[in-house]
């Protein structure tokens, strides 16, 4: 009879070989702050030290537009692809989101210069412990006070009191949702659905006061990725799309302006089969002793019956750990994965078991969430395609 060998019992993935985001150096939390530190905001301190200051500052954030993805696309981007060695301050560096790579997550981590741990927004879906059930971050499903759940103050809000002209230029439809005003919220919001409108309305925002902060925001090339792919056509339409409004704003730039190009997370195409999308709703072992399933297909927040949570996390590590690293929720936050500390009543929001996928695969469940299981484009966990995201820049 033949002896097993290591090939037989594989080792789950190490909690401390996931590539956690760099906070503090390089993320999306480190931005803004770095940006009102050279406009001598009190309190902000420029954590990029790359960036040379200015006297004007606009991040334009497209929603889903990973370092990899522009990178792989310079004939739909010949603009921003132009731009590539000039991003993280001329190093031709990206920078990381935070994790989970997800568009609440980000959001909030650019507007309020803190990493998940501490602005309180770690991932997709995540448990109440108030009440106990799902709260879903990015629609703020079910209600909840949007300030108890995030209580800090915002950069532009921070920026404005300190004299700087601040404003959002967005769709008129972000203007009074929770996530706005928690995350990005601060000196004046201007709505407009074309996307030529807001790039024009960002310049005259610019160009309105001595110092100003401007934020603009396109959405459709996460949305087309998520529907159809970013191997599809309507994607490569939407980027080409954007790759104009970029150009148009940088043409029309008053003197003394940074515009920063970013985006909130990358996104990864998962095949359509049992092999890459595990469904949790028809899987019992991934199914027992969990309570509640949180975060989304490729960064899940598990919660536990009470009682279970040493058997679920080993039944996940079982099962999973050659695709994902799988951690308990006190593994994930010693490991960094929020950011260096997590505030107290942020600790319970986090799974008791935290899954972040390695592979090219999906914990998927179709009963529960059909909507997000039919997606074709994916985020949420650390690898290169997910978490690195442009920091482009153009200066007048």
């Amino acid at each position: 009879m033949a002896q097993p060998t290591a090939w037989d019992y594989p080792e789950p993935l190490a909690v401390s070989s996931a590539p956690v985001p760099h906070y503090g150096t390089g993320s999306l939390a480190d931005l803004l702050p770095t940006l009102a530190a050279g406009m001598d905001v009190p309190g902000m301190s420029a954590a990029i030290p790359e960036l040379a200051p200015a006297d004007r500052n606009c991040v334009f954030l497209i929603d889903g537009l990973g370092w990899e993805q522009l990178r792989d696309h310079p004939d739909e981007a010949p603009f921003m692809s132009s731009l590539m060695s000039s991003s993280r301050g001329g190093t031709g560096r990206p920078i990381t989101t935070g994790y989970p790579a997800t568009t609440a997550t980000s959001l909030a981590s650019v507007g309020t210069g803190l990493p998940p741990g501490a602005h309180g927004l770690p991932g997709y879906t995540v448990r109440d412990p108030a009440t106990g059930e799902l709260m879903n971050q990015l629609r703020w499903q079910p209600w909840t006070d949007p300030r108890a759940w995030q209580p800090y103050p915002t950069v532009f809000q921070l920026a404005d009191a300190a004299g700087v002209h601040t404003a959002q230029v967005s769709s008129p439809t972000f203007e009074n949702t929770p996530l706005t005003k928690i995350a990005l919220s601060g000196g004046t919001f201007r709505g407009k659905l074309a996307g030529e409108d807001r790039m024009d309305l960002a310049a005259e925002q610019l160009a309105a006061g001595d110092r100003s902060l401007v934020y603009t925001y396109y959405a459709e090339v996460d949305g087309k990725g998520h529907r159809f792919g970013v191997d599809s056509d309507a994607w490569r339409g939407q980027l080409m799309y954007v790759d104009r409004l970029v150009q148009r704003l940088a043409e029309q730039l008053p003197p003394r302006t940074a515009l920063y190009v970013t985006a909130d997370h990358g996104m990864i195409d998962i095949p359509f089969d049992e092999q890459h999308r595990i469904d949790f709703d028809e899987d019992w072992e991934l199914r027992a002793g969990v309570a509640l399933l949180g975060g989304e297909g490729r960064a899940r927040h598990v919660y536990a019956v009470p009682g279970a949570e040493a058997d679920v996390l080993t039944c996940w590590r079982e099962v999973l750990g050659e695709q994902f690293w799988v951690a308990s929720r006190d593994e994930a936050i010693a490991a960094g994965w929020f950011g260096p500390t997590v505030d107290e009543r942020v600790y319970g929001r986090i799974g008791d078991v935290v899954a972040a996928a390695r592979d090219d695969v999906l914990i998927v469940a179709s009963e529960r969430e059909p909507r997000e299981s039919a997606m074709v484009g994916n985020h949420g966990s650390m690898t290169p395609a997910e978490q690195l995201v442009p920091l482009l820049q153009v200066r007048s």
